[in-house]
């Protein structure tokens, strides 16, 4: 089986919300899947801050459902949504 290469965009519910903390805590669970390579903040509209986290997870794995599930139950998140799933070549 191949490794993906996996993109999840996390937006918290507002501005308050400490992104620090969801980054932190979302990182923990990813860390089970695979291993993350990148992490960027994007800018949403009025201050508000997405966080995209690459990282790359055996295929055999299989669906990113219940990681997704596990990162939309941290407190703060307002959504969770894959934006990208390659398979890496090599």
């Amino acid at each position: 089986m191949a490794q993906v290469v996996i993109t999840i965009k996390i937006m918290p519910e507002s501005l308050e919300v400490d992104l620090k903390n969801i980054e932190k805590e979302a990182k923990d669970y990813i860390n089970k899947y695979g291993e993350v390579g990148r992490t960027e903040r994007e800018k949403v509209a009025f201050g508000l801050e997405a966080i995209n986290l690459t990282f790359v997870m055996d295929e055999k794995k299989g669906s990113t459902d219940e990681l997704e599930d596990l990162i939309r139950n941290i407190d703060g998140v307002g959504s969770v949504e894959v934006t990208d799933v390659r398979r890496a070549i090599g």
